[in-house]
């Protein structure tokens, strides 16, 4: 009904930005990003490996409505990095570690595979078990 088309969920329109920085005036150190198009999903894995960074002082992050599909991520550090610095530490902590774990998970599948073909082919050869 007044749902929004699911494309337009994570589809940026023409000119539009995925995270724009907003400074925070009244904290030291910290910024608001806005990221479009994104829910929980990255929100709360941001928030979580951003508290784990060492010149992170707080972070969280807030949907604003269920039907927009935008996250506000605030991020206070101590003042030795910038929040946009932190911020970026940890997307690329993120993209080496999902990138680690993909080739883990294709490793495994293809162990898994070739364990299944076997599998067959011991049938295959004494079809009464």
């Amino acid at each position: 009904m007044n749902a929004p088309d699911r494309f337009e969920l994570f589809l940026l329109g023409d000119g539009e930005k995925k995270i724009t920085e907003q400074v925070f005036t009244g904290m030291a150190n910290t910024s608001d990003f806005i990221l479009k198009k994104e829910d929980h999903t990255l929100g709360n894995l941001l928030s979580e490996y951003l508290k784990q960074a060492p010149h992170v002082l707080m972070a969280g992050y807030k949907i604003a409505h269920p039907n927009v599909a935008e996250v506000l991520l605030r991020v206070q550090t101590d003042g030795t990095i910038t929040p946009r610095e932190a911020l970026i530490d940890v997307c690329k902590q993120l993209v080496a570690t999902l990138g680690q774990l993909g080739r883990e998970f294709q490793k495994e599948f293809a162990f898994r595979q070739i364990a299944d073909q076997g599998d067959q082919a011991n049938n295959n050869n004494n079809p009464g078990l």
